[in-house]
This record gives structure tokens, C-alpha cells and sequence, in this order.
């Protein structure tokens, strides 16, 4: 809980001077006109959160691994880690970025700190089989090795498990060696996530690896969730031409349901994870995302907002290095 505050302190780091920013979050560059939505700082209700030091981050790391696990709102907030760092280290330090799917990682070499982005939406497992995608709802085996060892863990999982027609990820789902065409999506949902801390509670050691579970990132393709009473003026079916947070201390839209069954998860685990709770303050950001200013879309895409704009991810700099200060705070405050 908390409010966002105008800080013309921010942002940390400009996207031009960031060595790996996806096109499809680079908002600056792909045309955003406004930049006020870069000068929000995030402030707790009880408290005030450490204004992030990327020199301090790489001392406190040194000689560590930091992975984030999941789909594209863990990249997100990968990338803006890695500006985020970036940005603070002296001229000439020696970094080293390999590229691949599913495992990608940029190397602080002076530091001995790596960041990892492991994709997996679904966090468990994805079979091909005569040509057909089976999502394996009780196997977490093979994405799972890539985890091990690892000092800090942060996992996301959410928007993939509701998407339908060509954006579903699978043909097929396989649950206790049945396979189904369909299933309630939030029963699958929690049949992955048992199966994920199940493998957690059995093989991380927690003195040893500190472990993340960032909240559900929301989306905001209807306004009739920000735009309270029947006047809405605004012909807009998106988040296009947004550009200041939402005030208050109550989200008028609604929650992902997806928050309460991670939550209900969590509470079973006997080594749960830290939540970073980032859904309610994301939620009154509807002005940080790409909407048409993203390098995945064609012009043609771009004329066409209410039908192209991006209101899932979060523009670099943006929304993710306020999730990402939370996430440094949580590790050594």
C-alpha cells in the first residue's frame, strides 16, 4: 500500500544509455512523447523505501547469481535491473551479455555478479509430442535444472495461463497422465504452481538461496476499470494516451484472481517465497505502458490503438525499477 509521489530526482538511468532494452519496452525510442510517467517514485504508506545504489547492489552481490524465472514481466523486470546496475558502474567496467532462449545472462565480469532471464511462462514443463505442445501440469523436471545453485531466485507466472486461440502456448494439457484439450485455466494455474513448490519445499535450502515470487503484473486494456461514475468522455478502449498514475488508496478495476490462488500456494509451503506484492501499485501505474510506442508493432498497428496497444508490459526506464527497488530493499534492508 502506499501512493506514487512526482520526483524529478528520476529516473535512475536513461533507456538511451541502457545496453539491453527489447525493443517492444523501449517507449523513448519507438516515439513516447510525454516523460512525466518516468518521475513517479514509489512511497509506502508506513515507511520509506532506500533509493536504489547499483555500485552498493554489486558489493553486497559480489560473486553471486541472481535469476529471474518466468515469461515476459520477468524479462521486463530483468532488463531494467541490468539498466538499472548499468548505470552506475564506472566507465570501462567489463560486462558480458550471452544471449539464448531459454536462458539468457548478462555478466558484471569486475564484480563477479551474473543476471539471468530463464523463460518458462508456465514455470512447469512443455513437451512436444508428435508435433503437438503438451504442458505437463505435474513435471517440473526439465526446466528445473537450470535453477539449481542458483543465490537469488525470483519466479513469475500469470498472464500465459489465461490466453486463448493463437496466443495459447500449448495443445494439449497433461494432468496426472490424462490429457485435456481445456480445463478451468485457474484450476490448471494452481495444479503448476503445486507442482513448482513442490519442488521448491523439496530442493532449495533457503540458508542458501533467497527466493522471489513477484505478485501478478495487472493489465489495463479497459478503462471502464480507472474511469469511475458513467462519464467517460474518452472514446478509448486501451491504455493509449495515458500519462498520469491513478491517485488513491483503493484500485477501482479488478484484481487478477491469479493473486489469490499463488497466495493460497504460498500459504501451503513449508519454505515459502518472499511476495514481492507488486500488483495494487502496478495497478495505478495505467500510464507506464508501451501502448503504441513499442518497436514490436508496424505502423499500420500503431494507427490502430485500440486494437495494438501493448497495455501488459511496462516501458524501460519505468513501472519495473520501482519493482525492482522493492526487490533490493527486501534483499538488505
Amino acid at each position: 500500500m502506499g501512493s506514487w509521489v512526482y520526483d524529478e530526482t528520476y529516473p535512475l538511468y536513461q533507456s538511451s544509455s541502457c545496453p539491453i532494452i527489447d525493443s517492444q519496452f523501449n517507449c523513448q525510442m519507438y516515439g513516447r512523447p510525454d516523460t512525466d510517467y518516468l518521475k513517479y517514485r514509489w512511497k509506502p504508506t508506513n515507511c520509506e523505501i532506500p533509493r536504489f545504489n547499483g555500485l552498493d547492489f554489486l558489493l553486497r552481490m559480489r560473486g553471486k547469481t541472481i535469476m529471474y524465472v518466468g515469461d515476459s514481466l520477468g524479462r521486463n523486470q530483468w532488463q531494467s535491473l541490468i539498466c538499472m546496475i548499468s548505470a552506475a558502474i564506472p566507465r570501462g567496467a567489463q560486462t558480458q551479455y550471452i544471449t539464448g532462449d531459454p536462458l539468457s545472462t548478462y555478466k558484471f565480469l569486475d564484480y563477479g555478479v551474473s543476471v539471468s532471464f530463464y523463460r518458462t511462462p508456465y514455470l512447469v514443463d512443455i513437451d512436444s509430442v508428435l508435433g503437438k505442445r503438451i504442458l505437463k501440469l505435474d513435471d517440473i523436471t526439465k526446466n528445473s535444472n537450470a535453477w539449481r545453485g542458483v543465490d537469488i531466485l525470483s519466479f513469475n507466472t500469470g498472464h500465459w495461463w489465461t490466453h486463448k486461440g493463437a496466443l495459447q502456448g500449448w495443445d494439449y494439457m497433461d494432468l496426472g497422465g490424462k490429457l485435456y484439450q481445456d480445463m478451468d485455466r485457474l484450476v490448471a494455474l494452481e495444479r503448476g504452481l503445486r507442482t513448482w513448490a513442490r519442488w521448491i519445499d523439496a530442493n532449495i535450502d533457503k540458508s542458501r538461496t533467497k527466493l522471489f515470487f513477484q505478485g501478478i503484473s495487472p493489465t489495463h486494456y479497459n478503462p471502464s476499470d480507472w474511469t469511475t461514475g458513467t462519464s467517460t468522455a474518452s472514446s478509448t478502449r486501451t491504455c493509449y494516451g495515458e500519462t498520469v498514475p491513478m491517485t488513491g488508496t483503493a484500485y477501482p478495476g479488478t484484481f487478477p484472481d491469479q493473486m489469490g490462488v499463488l497466495k493460497e500456494v504460498i500459504r501451503d509451503m513449508n519454505n515459502p517465497p518472499f511476495i514481492l506484492d507488486i500488483t495494487f501499485l502496478s495497478a495505478m501505474r495505467k500510464d507506464a505502458h508501451p501502448s503504441i510506442y513499442s518497436g514490436a508493432l508496424t505502423s499500420e498497428q500503431k494507427a490502430n490503438p485500440d486494437h495494438s496497444a501493448d497495455c501488459s508490459h511496462w516501458c524501460l526506464a519505468g513501472l519495473p525499477d520501482t519493482w525492482n527497488q522493492l526487490f533490493y530493499t527486501a534483499l538488505f534492508f
